[in-house]
């Protein structure tokens, strides 16, 4: 097989990519060894970011414009005028709450979020307030900013795309190169083993992407880890979308869905997840526990249980390890390391590596026919249907 380029790793960035080069003439395969989503992608809570958390503290740094634009870029693709086609994707939310604690210091962080943020902001009435959010001392305030269900999202492209979807481990897999950076073919090691001459080889596998460099001898050291320790909880909850702003951070960020035997399930990010890195499950979550009754005074949590997963956030590294302003792709050679930053910031990204590949080649797509043998991944299933270890807490 002759394609243009090869990607691996079918997440958000993989997905969205290769849709975007398939629509512009490109012919490109996707390699997954585990299942599409799996790590980042699966686990998100699933916000289209507009600028809200980068621009918190009123400063309208390069992370905020990368990003404003993308909540109506998103809606535009899931409502189907424009492309890629999303319909179909679920939207758990079309809109965001976000409220503020009863500190001096939570109310001047609210102001200069509203200053910075380019999305729709509206103050709620207190009338007008949702029921989980009634009791909140502070401002409330709604955010033009939908929140959708990764799973189905994964799902209708990788559909589109399936025959150009392989699915082959580590193991299965070997870089021809002719230099560090310089990959002239990819063999796929199976029963119907295939070499694929490429282009251009381009690498969005997230925290694998280290990985992956080293195998085409290239260093990982361009790539940090942020980990995270999420926190889920399950059972007789209202349905919530938003984030509690104290000061210039963002204290806890809380999403809803609804498990596969019809529970309300929560998933807890923000600096709550980031504090819980260095705590054991038992500890964040009775951590946690502390923080919602703190930020959602009146919420009962009697009749929930709880639980917590860790995963890592995969970014280009930075001095310092701050966060990236916004999508990275990296060429070495015909190697493209590409890091979305942000599950919002696919398009942009996408776009970027687009412009690197340059010109398609002329060729039959028909080559496809040499795939047909060989297994194709399937979704990754959401957090709340793999764990295992839920606990409930005594309310008295």
């Amino acid at each position: 097989m002759k394609v243009d380029a090869i990607i691996f790793g079918g997440g958000a960035a993989g997905l969205w990519l290769l849709d975007e080069l398939v629509r512009g003439g490109f012919h490109v395969v996707l390699v997954e060894r585990d299942a599409l989503g799996a790590g980042q992608t699966i686990t998100t809570q699933g916000i289209v970011h507009g600028g809200m958390k980068y621009a918190i503290t009123g400063g309208q740094d390069a992370a905020a414009g990368a990003i404003r634009e993308m909540p109506k870029l998103w809606r535009d693709c899931i409502e189907g005028r424009r492309r890629p086609d999303l319909v179909g994707t679920r939207v758990r939310s079309d809109y965001c709450w976000m409220w503020r604690t009863r500190s001096l210091k939570s109310t001047l962080g609210m102001v200069g979020a509203r200053a910075g943020l380019h999305s729709s902001v509206l103050k709620v009435p207190k009338a007008d307030r949702p029921d989980v959010l009634a009791q909140c001392p502070g401002d409330v305030f709604r955010l033009d900013e939908q929140a959708i269900d990764a799973e189905s999202f994964l799902s209708v492209l990788s559909e589109r795309h399936a025959k150009r979807l392989v699915l082959a481990g580590d193991d299965a897999v070997e870089f021809v190169t002719s230099g560090p950076g310089n990959v002239d073919s990819v063999r796929l090691i199976g029963a119907e083993g295939v070499e694929i001459s490429t282009g251009h080889v381009v690498f969005t596998a997230g925290a694998g992407n280290a990985a992956l460099r080293e195998r085409v001898g290239l260093g990982g050291e361009v790539m940090q880890r942020r980990p995270l320790h999420m926190v889920l909880l399950r059972g007789v909850l209202p349905k919530l979308f938003g984030h509690c702003i104290d000061g210039a951070r963002t204290r806890v960020t809380a999403t809803s869905a609804v498990d596969s035997r019809g529970r309300r399930v929560w998933q807890l990010g923000g600096q709550l997840a980031e504090d819980g890195v260095h705590m054991s499950a038992d500890d964040l979550i009775r951590h946690a526990h502390g923080e919602l009754k703190a930020v959602l005074p009146g919420v009962d949590l009697s009749a929930v249980e709880w639980s917590s997963y860790r995963v890592d956030r995969a970014e280009v590294t930075t001095q310092g390890g701050a966060r990236p302003a916004g999508p990275v792709a990296k060429q070495d050679g015909n190697v493209i390391t590409a890091w979305p930053t942000k599950l919002a910031l696919c398009p942009p990204l996408a776009m970027l590596i687009k412009d690197l590949l340059g010109q398609p080649m002329s060729g039959d797509a028909s080559d496809l026919r040499e795939l047909e043998r060989w297994r194709r991944p399937t979704v990754a299933t959401l957090p709340w249907e793999t764990e295992r270890q839920w606990v409930t807490l005594d309310e008295r």
